[in-house]
């Protein structure tokens, strides 16, 4: 059982004004993400009293649903139902109700697993459902402007900078770091007790949740594979090295990873590159979702004594950011790395519909140097028009000019530009 001694906390979620038009116009709506990011919690707001609520981690309705699918579902005109992963069959027969009915709106679904990656799941509501992922909290859902949203990187494709006004720096951003996204671990004011919690958590996935959407031969090897992992942040997947330091083969690494990233753990990112098929046949690299569960797994000791370490989790506490603005944000984005021949890379790199891109350096550290902008500006040589600016994230206060990189802007800008509760919008000169 997770620790939960504590008075929940409601904060607002940018995704939901994208949840309630997803339910004006689809009959099947499915919030996905991870366990404890906030999903029931959404959904019970949004409920109603017209909707029927079922939680199939109630033993009683999970057996009510697998014993009678049909049956269970013709009784309902419109419902919640929560960890529908839990109950998998259920979504063949809310197929079968909603080509009988097509009336927008009709389930919202909750989903700790990412069921698109099950087998037959993808096909069974094609056209029919819509999905949307709710990661944990992200910065600017936590403070405590009311109505804060972020636009970061809708901005910065408009052609606009953002400038932080009440920057976080120095000890404050490793707190910030170390304490992650996830509700239950944001409302516990020591450090212990996140800590606690984050590991409860871990353990509570590990021992119950895998299950549900796996067979896993050596669940014994999960734990230590877990750990693994957690030392190779943001470093390219090696799968016989992931493998080798526990005992299984690189095939069987890449099946436990691929279980993580459908648990929103991780994700592999893929590399850019102008030629998309190259894409797919290059290493991607590992990121965790969460900077707190990293810290954890990495024992990171919450002082810039372990800066290289701290440089590894910020790397995933942005990533994590980037990929919740993502869900929100009013242009469709994709988030890659950059890496050539020559070792040059940038951490992050933004592109957009029309195939723009925008590069993202990670730095844990109070200055920018002329090193830092080698990658960018490699990034925007092979780019050429589609480069749009480039942009170093480090731990200071000032929005300042790099100067140019294929005739396109080079910014460095405080992290806390990624918290929208506190920005001035400043026209992007190119």
């Amino acid at each position: 059982m997770l620790d939960t001694d504590v008075t929940p906390t409601i904060f607002p979620r940018n995704i939901q004004p994208r949840v309630l038009d997803s339910l004006a116009d689809t009959p099947v709506v499915l919030l996905s993400g991870p366990r404890q990011a906030g999903k029931t919690t959404l959904v019970r707001q949004m409920a109603g009293a017209s909707r029927r609520y079922l939680m199939l981690d109630d033993e009683a309705a999970r057996v009510a649903a697998n014993e009678d699918l049909v049956g269970l579902i013709r009784s309902i005109d419109s419902a919640v139902i929560d960890e529908i992963q839990r109950a998998p069959s259920l979504l063949l027969a809310i197929k079968k109700s909603v080509d009988e009915d097509r009336r927008p709106g009709r389930f919202l679904l909750t989903g700790s697993a990412n069921l698109m990656a099950l087998p037959g799941i993808a096909d069974s509501l094609a056209g029919r459902m819509e999905t949307l992922v709710l990661l944990p909290l992200a910065q600017c859902e936590t403070a405590s402007a009311p109505g804060a949203s972020s636009a970061w990187l809708d901005a910065l494709f408009a052609g606009e900078m953002l400038v932080a006004t009440t920057p976080a720096v120095g000890n404050d951003l490793v707190e910030k770091v170390v304490r992650g996204s996830y509700p239950e671990a944001l409302i516990r004011t020591e450090s212990r007790r996140r800590k606690t919690w984050a590991r409860q958590y871990i353990d509570a996935l590990i021992q119950r949740d895998i299950k549900d959407i796996a067979s896993l031969d050596k669940l014994d090897q999960v734990p230590r594979l877990l750990k693994a992992l957690s030392q190779s942040a943001g470093q390219l997947c090696n799968y016989s090295q992931f493998g080798g330091q526990v005992g299984i083969d690189h095939k069987t690494a890449s099946k436990y990873i691929a279980v993580f990233e459908q648990m929103y753990l991780m994700q592999r990112l893929a590399v850019w590159s102008g030629n998309r098929l190259s894409r797919l046949l290059k290493t991607p690299k590992l990121q965790f979702i969460d900077s707190g569960l990293l810290s954890v797994l990495t024992d990171f000791s919450g002082t810039l004594a372990q800066r290289k370490l701290f440089g590894q989790l910020l790397e995933s506490f942005v990533y994590a950011e980037l990929r919740k603005q993502i869900t929100w944000a009013k242009g469709e984005y994709g988030i890659f790395y950059y890496r050539d021949k020559d070792q040059n890379e940038v951490d992050f790199v933004i592109e957009n519909a029309s195939g723009e891109i925008i590069g993202v350096e990670v730095k844990a550290a109070a200055s920018v140097s002329v090193s830092d902008l080698l990658g960018l500006k490699k990034l925007a040589g092979v780019a050429r028009q589609s480069f749009r600016t480039g942009i170093v994230l480090y731990d200071g206060t000032e929005t300042l000019p790099l100067g140019q990189a294929n005739g396109r802007p080079l910014w460095a800008m405080p992290l806390s530009t990624l918290n929208a509760s506190s920005l001035q919008s400043v026209h992007l000169r190119k």
